[in-house]
């Protein structure tokens, strides 16, 4: 071959593409092979990274939201020089390789975000762009811009479908996200065949209201049209860019092309022949010629890219050691100084105050007491502000230019916000917190599954979390939601029974760097626990005897939030042979080693009973089936909490009641 053309270089793509879904018998080329001159141009011309270091801190940010197109991406991250040989796309689809079905951040260098439910790769990619907005805001000085990066995003027509992309979009638009690039997959086929009888949306006039400079009728296939249309987003300085490309699903192929059977199956031995004729690639599969390998990395500066910005952080760093030290501390994900000598001091002064409110108001005292030494703590709530008590003194809107925003009013968006968090826990730099009650995480729950799928820190806040939230009545009663979040792997979620254990949930979630923490508030007061300074330490292992009986126990009460206390007034009147025990994190304490379990829960103590105001079942896996669970197994009523607490039977005489039947 002579030097390669560009459709040379994008037929590189298409045919990894082919050839890894072909052999794994499963995949989707449609998508690759219609995005693949857009992705060549982008990458070859305008994308800033390093492939031998996936990680250097001022890279570019891509995320693929059509993830079912992985092939593309692996098909770039092994063109362009990553550390993803041709061997792992011969091993497409199987156990154990780096190429997943879907991309997946954990797994292949390169990847910034997992993506395949469609829409969120979206949204984590306006929270990567917000992150380098508001790490430019504080970090950048007059011509030393350290942080300035694009974060470019691809989606289909699936992921604009989506209603996350409409939440995503419109704040985007508000915030002004001038460095994100999004390139919208026209092609007008989906799954079940031509959109046109399900979308018709007109896309570019929705964005356009958004607050989005729009690329209209960019023909995707078309290298000059789509360096055009790029050339037009750099010079966008104040609102995100979507670029409209119109393109062939499975371009290339005789016999599928602009068809929904190239979208989710091989081309069949007979196309791929075809298309190799077509397409005038008369290479064997997976022969990808030198000539193209050098073409696509002639142009790959990226250890040039790396040296040029150390150097400039070298001159940064001289004039502004101060802010340098703290952005290397960021980036490195560790926390300040003395930040867990000061959390502790909090939690053993509040200990000794012992103060009585609700768990969503000590969640803020906690914000207050930790925020001003964290200025990676960035979050806020989804137009309950008032309600998720997460607004602090320091507390500076994201829409702002102030070096240090910090707060985002994210509007009744609970889905694109909890995907937007996972953005900027992925982007490095920041700790995120959302926030909604308890209830609504139904709305969010993907992207909290995603969150812990990806190990995404992210801390995640739910507030009126029980019946005991009253009137609002049972459209707003969670009652299955504790159970459902404890469901999802690699989650931990702590329901604190006062203000210490509030304290405490606040801290391991901030100190944990690999994965969500869910924080379960409630809206009514709770009593303050006495505890040993033993006892508080063991609150952070997720779950501890608060009170302990005379001599081995008769009977354990398990309880967790607001129904500690009830245990702890049942145990008084149940007399000495009775242990209590607070069980704020159930995640964390199964994590414990099975010592320290047996010391808390002895097997030899089969009388247990469990008391929480959410679904009994799940309690089943710490009583057995010879011990009593206090739950609620319906939906609740509109009525004020303490008469609902009684008509569901949330009383001491009730947990009395279940103990003594035992």
């Amino acid at each position: 071959m002579t030097t390669p053309s560009r459709r040379d270089l994008a037929n590189a793509i298409r045919f990894l593409a082919i050839d890894a879904v072909q052999a794994a018998n499963s995949g989707h080329p449609g998508m690759p092979m219609g995005m693949a001159d857009i992705a060549e141009v982008l990458w070859n011309d305008y994308y800033s990274h390093n492939p031998n270091n996936p990680k250097w801190f001022n890279r570019d940010r891509f995320v693929l939201s059509n993830g079912h197109g992985s092939m593309l991406q692996y098909a770039l991250l092994h063109l362009s020089g990553y550390d993803l040989p041709i061997d792992e796309l011969k091993n497409f689809r199987q156990l154990g390789s780096r190429t997943a079905g879907h991309p997946e951040n954990t797994h292949t260098p390169g990847v910034e975000t997992t993506t395949g439910p469609l829409g969120q790769g979206f949204a984590n990619a306006v929270g990567m762009a917000l992150a380098e907005k508001l790490l430019a805001q504080r970090f950048n000085r007059p011509e030393l811009d350290i942080v300035d990066h694009r974060t470019w995003v691809f989606m289909g027509d699936g992921c604009l479908m989506e209603g996350i992309s409409h939440e995503a979009a419109s704040l985007a638009g508000t915030w002004g996200l001038h460095k994100l690039v999004a390139f919208w997959d026209d092609n007008k086929i989906s799954i079940d065949g031509n959109t046109d009888g399900w979308f018709t949306d007109n896309t570019p006039a929705r964005f356009e209201a958004y607050g989005w400079n729009v690329v209209r009728g960019v023909n995707g296939h078309d290298a000059q049209e789509i360096k055009t249309a790029i050339e037009t987003a750099l010079k966008s300085t104040d609102k995100p860019t979507l670029i409209c490309c119109r393109t062939m699903i499975g371009f290339g192929s005789p016999g599928k092309a602009g068809k929904e059977s190239s979208h989710g199956a091989p081309l069949g031995k007979d196309e791929v022949a075809a298309t190799r004729e077509a397409l005038a690639w008369p290479h064997a599969p997976f022969e990808i010629p030198q000539a193209v390998y050098d073409g696509w990395r002639a142009g790959n500066a990226g250890t040039v890219r790396e040296h040029q910005w150390n150097t400039l952080f070298d001159n940064y760093a001289r004039q502004y050691p101060e802010l340098a030290a703290e952005l290397v501390r960021r980036n490195r994900n560790e926390l300040p100084e003395g930040f867990i000598e000061a959390a502790d001091a909090y939690i053993a002064k509040l200990q000794l105050e012992g103060p009585v409110v609700a768990s969503r108001k000590a969640s803020q005292m906690a914000i207050e007491a930790y925020a001003p030494l964290l200025p990676e703590l960035v979050g806020g709530s989804a137009d309950l502000a008032h309600s998720n008590l997460t607004l602090w003194k320091g507390s500076k809107s994201v829409a702002s230019d102030d070096p240090d925003a910090n707060y985002i009013y994210y509007g009744v968006r609970e889905f694109a916000m909890t995907a937007i968090s996972n953005g900027l826990g992925l982007h490095e730099c920041f700790i995120p917190y959302d926030a909604t009650f308890l209830m609504f995480s139904d709305y969010a729950r993907n992207a909290v599954r995603m969150s812990a799928l990806m190990g995404a820190q992210a801390i995640h806040v739910y507030t009126h979390d029980s019946i005991g939230l009253g009137e609002d009545g049972p459209t707003h009663q969670p009652v299955e939601h504790l159970a459902s979040l404890r469901y999802i792997p690699h989650n931990d979620v702590w329901r604190p029974c006062d203000a210490v254990e509030s304290a405490v949930s606040w801290k391991a979630a901030i100190v944990r760097h690999d994965g969500p923490s869910c924080l379960v508030f409630s809206r009514q007061n709770l009593a303050h626990q006495p505890r040993s300074a033993q006892q508080v330490a063991d609150i952070a292992r997720g779950g501890y005897v608060l009170k302990d009986s005379v001599g081995a126990p008769e009977i354990i009460l398990i309880a967790t939030g607001s129904e500690v206390g009830l245990a702890t007034q049942a145990a008084a009147q149940l007399g000495d042979k009775v242990r209590v025990v607070s069980m704020p994190s159930t995640d964390v304490f199964d994590r414990q080693d099975a010592a320290y379990r047996e010391a808390v829960l002895p097997k030899a103590c089969r009388k247990r009973v469990a008391i929480e105001a959410g679904v009994s079942d799940f309690w089943r896996k710490y009583v057995g089936l010879d011990g009593a669970v206090i739950g609620i197994d319906t939906f609740g009523a509109s009525a004020p909490a303490e008469r609902l607490f009684e008509k569901y039977g949330f009383t001491v005489e009730k947990v009395v009641e279940a103990a003594r039947a035992l």
